[in-house]
């Protein structure tokens, strides 16, 4: 098996939007291969008093307009300023990780993240939830409720607690052969390292 780049995000990061959105389309013009790890970035800031935009206006303003410029880059649709920050955080994050064990996670995440940046709904709460989950076929409720399960509960800390070993801070973070990339445009620095083992002009 090739060596892949793990994938670690929250849902509910804000820059995440323009990984998940283009990131089946890079492994498939690169042939690298990337593990999603969904973890609660949240837990791991509050640990270190970190709250990157929620009371800092002007730094939430630069963010949005970051964010609507580097879409543009990559061709992809947004509407900001988006909901922020989300209610349900953790439920999000769970039934992410549910359906990345289930095989539909992927498309999951990136329509509920559409949905998100382009329509102005929340992941992880209604109308969202439920259409981006009816969108790759499942049944919300019973993903709801195995999400909610003590099981998926204990992965999902398990996941953050791994993260946290290995020094993520923030999402999204490109973890290769014991470096760490943060940020989505830090992707092609990880994709880099993976092939050369270093940085290369």
């Amino acid at each position: 098996m090739p060596d892949a780049i793990d994938f670690w995000f929250s849902t509910g990061s804000t820059y995440t939007y323009l990984t998940v959105s283009r990131l089946e389309q890079v492994e498939a013009a690169t042939g690298m291969r990337f593990n999603w790890r969904p973890f609660s970035v949240r837990a791991i800031m509050r640990v270190q008093n970190n709250s990157p935009f929620a009371n800092k206006p002007v730094k939430m303003g630069y963010m949005w307009r970051d964010i609507e410029r580097r879409a543009g880059l990559y061709g992809l649709p947004v509407k900001v300023p988006a909901p922020y920050p989300l209610q349900e955080f953790d439920r999000a994050n769970r039934v992410a990780l549910l359906g990345l064990e289930e095989g539909w996670g992927k498309p999951y995440i990136v329509a509920s993240y559409r949905r998100w940046f382009v329509d102005g709904q929340e992941p992880g709460m209604e109308p969202n939830l439920s259409a981006s989950l009816r969108e790759v076929g499942q049944d919300p409720a019973r993903v709801v409720g195995q999400a909610q399960s003590d099981r998926i509960g204990g992965v999902y800390g398990a996941a953050t607690d791994e993260a946290r070993r290995l020094g993520v801070f923030g999402s999204p973070t490109f973890a290769v052969k014991g470096e760490l990339f943060w940020g989505d445009d830090r992707l092609d620095d990880a994709i880099c390292w993976l092939k050369h083992g270093r940085l290369v002009a």
